[in-house]
């Protein structure tokens, strides 16, 4: 008899997430722990992947606990991750040489210029469906082989690897049998041809990135690999069976399987996502034409993204940073505390600005406060924000496409803030729907996992079990939503380009 559980890790860039499904989809078990930011220079972001592992594994231990069941219940494991950050560990010892760098890290910012002013650019996006920013792996792995004495060298002879954070978690738990990644990852990279899938010749070249330290690409459901008993409690090999990036993972977990369909995942950042089936569609509105997902023999499927830097992270801030909140539900007490946002603007260009935008030099800036403006004002400045941003790639989206959205399904930590998505709704003019599990990024990999093993038959199988909680139809008129998004436009246009004179 087939064991009658899935678990998902989602490794996040503020901490991991472990839970535990049944067949019905049903959450049978959670654990979640927060993880360390580093933050060496103004711009720089880094994580300890050791780190990563060891709390990774202590929150499998926890949701297995919380779900009341021993590690050989389990039929599959799936990942999902932070994407894009790089780690490049030792083949040998399975250690990291140095600190990873996130996805969030600015460093690259002149080289990325230096790119753009060599007209390289039209090629790069040819071939990746990106643009040529820091947020991308590429120009983080050739930072660290140029900056780590001897790495290069070793990466040549193939004594490290490099890999994105499920590369990494793969290979820690299956002990080192398995350096892979999957086809929604690798198309993170700048360096993988999205089109021919395969690692581009051309683009390693460009970035002097020795082959030998690739990970092998696959489909994002497949069985890579078995646990390693040392690592994964002393049971049975269990099959590592799911793999996508977060907001890949995300938009299989919405069960958007057709084109044409859309979600937006509030995490650290937020992520808008629509499918386009097999049809890689170029973008000429500064969006991301990425791989979706593979599953199995079938087709790959490719997906228009439009990546928002800093969303959920600005709460964080709010908390950690200014002390104006001690958790992040204050936020929606104290924004509907106060009947609107006053003219208090808050751009959240924290590490620049992503789509469409694209503007590393961009800072974070609150603009039209008053003596009479409030922790009320800036909370709901801050969580507004949210939604204009969403707005700004949902309108780019729909030129691109084609495509007149008529709903957009909502998912993440800040789904459950019901002033943001109401607002989120009336900023848009259409509906917007909050599943009934929300943490869609660990259902996805869940159920790309469980595919691959045949605990479930089929797609069709996981969109049956899609459930709505929540749906936010917009109240507001027309022209009161065009004149704030009007002032949220003048708003970002002041924060473009601030740091520019400074780095």
């Amino acid at each position: 008899m087939q064991p009658g559980y899935v678990l998902s890790i989602d490794q996040g860039t503020t901490g991991t997430t472990v839970l535990v499904f049944d067949h019905a989809g049903q959450v049978r078990g959670r654990a979640y722990s927060e993880l360390t930011q580093h933050y060496p220079r103004p711009g720089w972001v880094e994580h300890d992947a050791e780190e990563i592992v060891l709390v990774s594994m202590k929150v499998v231990a926890e949701a297995l606990r919380a779900a009341g069941i021993q590690p050989d219940e389990l039929a599959a494991i799936g990942m999902t991750n932070q994407r894009e950050t790089v780690v490049v560990w030792d083949k040998a010892t399975a250690k990291p040489v140095g600190r990873a760098i996130v996805w969030q890290d600015r460093r690259t910012a002149r080289y990325c210029d230096e790119l753009k002013a060599e007209g390289v650019e039209d090629m790069v996006r040819a071939k990746t469906g990106l643009v040529v920013d820091p947020y991308f792996s590429g120009t983080k792995l050739k930072w660290l082989l140029d900056n780590t004495p001897g790495l290069r060298e070793r990466a040549t002879r193939g004594e490290v690897c490099f890999g994105t954070i499920d590369s990494w978690l793969v290979y820690q738990l299956t002990g080192g049998n398995a350096h892979v990644t999957d086809y929604s990852n690798a198309s993170r990279t700048l360096l993988y041809n999205i089109r021919e899938l395969t690692w581009d010749a051309e683009l390693l070249a460009l970035f002097d990135i020795p082959a030998a330290m690739l990970p092998a690409v696959r489909p994002s459901s497949t069985v890579y690999g078995e646990t390693n008993p040392q690592m994964f409690f002393g049971t049975r090999g269990i099959p590592v069976a799911g793999i996508a990036g977060d907001q890949q993972a995300a938009l299989f977990g919405q069960a958007c399987h057709s084109p044409g369909m859309a979600k937006n995942t509030y995490g650290t950042g937020s992520f808008v996502l629509m499918n386009t089936g097999a049809d890689a569609v170029a973008s000429d509105e500064r969006l991301l034409t990425t791989i979706a997902w593979g599953v199995g023999d079938e087709p790959v499927q490719y997906a228009l993204e439009g990546a928002i830097f800093v969303t959920g992270s600005a709460v964080q801030w709010l908390r950690d940073g200014l002390g104006v909140i001690g958790n992040a539900a204050e936020t929606r007490e104290l924004a509907r505390g106060v009947p609107h946002n006053e003219g208090v603007y808050f751009v959240p260009a924290l590490v620049g600005l992503g789509a469409p935008h694209w503007d590393p030099y961009a800072r974070g800036m609150l603009i039209g406060i008053t003596r009479g403006t409030g922790k009320g004002h800036v909370a709901r400045a801050v969580l507004e924000s949210m939604a204009y941003q969403t707005r700004d790639v949902i309108d780019a989206m729909q030129r691109d496409s084609g495509i007149t959205l008529t709903e957009l399904r909502c998912d993440g930590g800040a789904s459950v803030n019901s002033v943001l998505m109401q607002f989120q709704a009336d900023i848009l003019g259409v509906d917007v729907e909050v599943p009934r599990i929300v943490e869609t990024t660990a259902l996805g990999s869940a159920y790309l996992a469980g595919l691959a093993v045949g605990f479930w038959e089929s797609k069709a199988e996981i969109a049956e079990k899609w459930a709505l909680d929540n749906r936010y139809r917009p109240r507001m008129d027309a022209d009161q939503r065009e004149r704030l998004y009007r002032r949220w436009h003048k708003a970002v246009d002041l924060a473009k380009g601030w740091a520019l004179d400074d780095e």
